[in-house]
């Protein structure tokens, strides 16, 4: 894996939202967060045993004929940031106004809540650029109604291109199935993206493992700890899926049927998985610090041993060089015609039987 070609956005910069206008009463349309498209879009799915629709770009009247026909149908909106668009959607779907308060609030934690025959569930979709290691993310909510799904998202794009798809088969379950069973469907997909995010993030760690085995180095461990900011936002992000695919679970609202919480069970365990492979990279994340701080110990005994052994080997040669050096006049070496090779011999002598023994000792 190539080394990063930017750098990451700090943990601090993911956990950042706008903040939120103080003293408005419960309920007030407020868009909190940031515009991602020019305007919005609807579209929309609309199927049964033997209809299937789909068109993209099309009208809110468009949309709103849909609540009238027996069929299932599945609406979505890219762009919530018109307040007009979501309160026509709120006034003809009978949404909650704090239902539709935190569907503008795209700082809200994931949950799952029951109005009068309605539910909301909210969810982060989760990405991961592999050429900059960098995770993004995108709030996206769900309504389920007896026969809708809506779904609210910041911007186009997503990872529901298996439920469309499937949609398109006549033979498929989900064609026979509510609207319950499409929502479902569409959390799955959710819950299976972050096996996508996670298989990533694994393989950059794997990456600054090696880098901090053979080329330990501040850069990396800086990647390191960033990459375990993103770890956190990741946990943040996904820890309370268990909580809501459970409370799903054990709903008594008559929008789920009881078949459906069998496939809500399989979603409860993906969720488990995930939660599980989560704390596990983290861990993993922690100990390449302790790796990291490992290897600079390991590489500084290394060259302080080097540089012991060879302070050890010049402490004779620099006793005889002093000796020497003091210059008497009664020193009968000085006047040696073959002194100065002698002294010479004997240094290297000392320095050869000092090497020898360092090495017999495996010191070096």
């Amino acid at each position: 894996m190539p080394p990063l070609k930017k750098a990451f956005r700090t943990a601090t910069s993911l956990f950042r939202s706008p903040a939120k206008k103080i003293g408005l009463p419960p309920g007030s349309l407020v868009h909190v967060g940031q515009q991602k498209v020019e305007r919005p879009v609807c579209s929309y799915l609309d199927y049964s045993d033997e209809l299937f629709t789909h068109r993209t770009d099309v009208s809110f009247a468009e949309c709103r004929e849909l609540k009238l026909r027996q069929t299932v149908s599945w609406i979505n909106l890219d762009g919530i940031h018109d307040i007009e668009m979501i309160n026509n959607f709120g006034s003809e779907f009978d949404l909650h106004s704090l239902m539709l308060e935190d569907i503008l609030d795209t700082s809200h934690s994931p949950k799952f809540e029951e109005y009068e025959n309605l539910a909301l569930v909210i969810l982060k979709m989760l990405y991961f650029d592999k050429e900059s290691a960098q995770l993004d993310a995108e709030q996206i909510s769900m309504v389920l109604t007896e026969q809708n799904v809506l779904t609210f998202q910041e911007r186009p794009g997503d990872v529901f291109d298996g439920v469309r798809e499937r949609l398109k088969r006549k033979s498929g379950r989900i064609r026979q199935r509510g609207s319950d069973y499409l929502i479902y469907a569409l959390i799955d997909c959710i819950v299976d993206s972050y096996f996508h995010v996670l298989e990533g993030i694994g393989d950059r760690l794997d990456y600054l493992e090696t880098e901090l085995i053979n080329r330990p180095s501040q850069e990396v461990l800086t990647q390191v700890h960033q990459l375990k900011g993103q770890l956190i936002f990741f946990r943040k992000a996904v820890w309370p899926l268990r909580e809501l695919v459970n409370n799903m679970m054990h709903s008594e609202s008559p929008l789920f049927e009881e078949t459906t919480n069998v496939y809500l069970r399989d979603l409860y365990d993906h969720a488990i998985q995930v939660l599980d492979t989560v704390e596990t990279f983290r861990e993993t994340a922690s100990g390449l610090v302790e790796l990291y701080m490992s290897s600079v110990s390991q590489r500084m005994n290394e060259v302080m041993q080097v540089l012991t052994v060879m302070a050890s080997i010049f402490i004779p040669l620099t006793f005889l060089a002093g000796v020497y050096g003091m210059n008497f006049v009664d020193m009968p070496e000085l006047k040696w015609r073959y002194g100065y090779p002698m002294i010479w011999g004997v240094m290297i002598l000392c320095a050869l039987i000092m090497l020898w023994l360092f090495k017999r000792k495996k010191w070096f």
